[in-house]
């Protein structure tokens, strides 16, 4: 497997809004959020997609997910979230390394992009930092 942008997060050569972290997995923000909050969670063992995640792995980022998922919802005041995964090029995957988006919803803007109007744009650092705060803040 090759070395990806996610598995230099998990080893902190470079920065995240790391919202989650523990011995097997980690949750930290995506830089072109579909919506205020979106969060990824990724096994901090390497694995490509779903199709060769050991079973503990997948197992552990799933407790993550529904660990921090209402914690998401809170503090982002959403109605509701998608949890997704793309498995492969086709399907969307775009950092080989497997990981789950949770995607804060709202009633207004069911599938608008974040900031609206600009998909595909990166969330300035301080904006990043400003929503981290709110969910590690409701996780606590």
């Amino acid at each position: 497997m090759k070395d990806t942008i996610f598995g230099k997060i998990i080893r902190r050569e470079i920065p995240a809004e790391i919202v989650y972290e523990d011995d097997e997995t980690l949750a930290f923000l995506d830089i072109m959020p579909n919506s205020p909050g979106h969060t990824l969670v990724v096994p901090k063992e390497p694995s490509e997609n779903m199709l060769d995640i050991s079973e503990g792995s997948l197992l552990s980022v799933m407790k993550t997910v529904k660990k921090i998922a209402p914690a998401i919802k809170t503090a982002m005041e959403a109605d509701g979230f998608n949890i997704l995964v793309n498995n492969g090029t086709e399907a969307g995957q775009q950092v080989f390394h497997t990981h789950v988006h949770i995607i804060p919803r709202y009633k207004s803007a069911a599938f608008q992009k974040f900031p609206p109007g600009k998909p595909n744009v990166k969330v300035t650092p301080e904006e990043l930092a400003e929503v981290a705060e709110k969910i590690r803040t409701t996780l606590a």
